[in-house]
């Protein structure tokens, strides 16, 4: 039944978004979070739609390809360390679900995409396992998990009060989880967070100027999760 339900939202984007909600996978990770043993408390998950962009063995390949082309090794997997926080530049989830799906990108190289990406109302969509490597930010890839907020067209600083809401549940939810995450930063803080150690790139001149997610965006960040113990960097 499960996998019946997941071929029809693959094939029809309008059941994708009103009717896969990952109900079991969400359930799963909730047992798997009421069974750690630790000495904190443990947060509870945010409601997460899982809406997988196309896994085959054609962008297994592709991954393994990138990463060993600008980290030297091939991977489809990482063990995260970082959250990086970019916009889209478009101004539904549809589209840009839509260019994630593919595995390959125009050149022929691994697609762009992110693990998640949130709506402008809020909502947590889930695209790729969270250790999955995906490409959206050139030197971190092999460490840091993407998520991708719907708006900034045209490099406009226009996030809402709901995606701030929704990145500060699922980054303080992911830190949790993945006790190896310490840093967080957007896309335009991406030369300051080399200090952090995790920049990696083998490609000459292979980097990109970029404004995503806006300091805006990046201060609510920062004034609502620096004391949990995640490195931020100045806007």
């Amino acid at each position: 039944m499960r996998e019946n339900r997941l071929a029809v939202c693959i094939l029809s984007l309008s059941l994708l978004f009103t009717g896969c909600h990952g109900q079991a996978g969400d359930a799963a990770m909730a047992s798997d979070d009421t069974n750690r043993q630790d000495n904190t408390t443990a947060i509870e998950a945010p409601a997460i739609v899982d809406t997988p962009i196309l896994q085959n063995e054609y962008r297994t390949q592709l991954q393994r390809e990138y990463s060993l082309r600008h980290y030297g090794e091939a991977m489809t997997e990482i063990v995260p360390q970082a959250v990086v926080v970019h916009w889209t530049g478009a101004s539904t989830v549809e589209s840009t679900y839509h260019w994630f799906y593919k595995p390959n990108y125009s050149d022929g190289t691994l697609n762009v995409a992110s693990q998640f990406l949130v709506g402008r109302d809020g909502t947590i969509y889930r695209l790729a396992p969270e250790t999955s490597l995906c490409r959206h930010a050139i030197g971190y890839n092999w460490c840091a998990i993407g998520i991708e907020n719907v708006g900034g067209s045209g490099d406009t600083e226009n996030l809402t009060e709901a995606q701030l809401e929704a990145n500060i549940r699922l980054i303080r939810y992911l830190h949790q989880k993945y006790p190896t995450i310490g840093y967080v930063f957007g896309h335009y803080q991406q030369v300051a967070a080399r200090a952090s150690g995790l920049y990696r790139e083998n490609v000459p001149g292979y980097h990109s100027i970029k404004a995503d997610p806006g300091q805006w965006f990046m201060r609510g960040l920062r004034e609502n999760l620096s004391q949990e113990g995640i490195v931020f960097y100045p806007e």
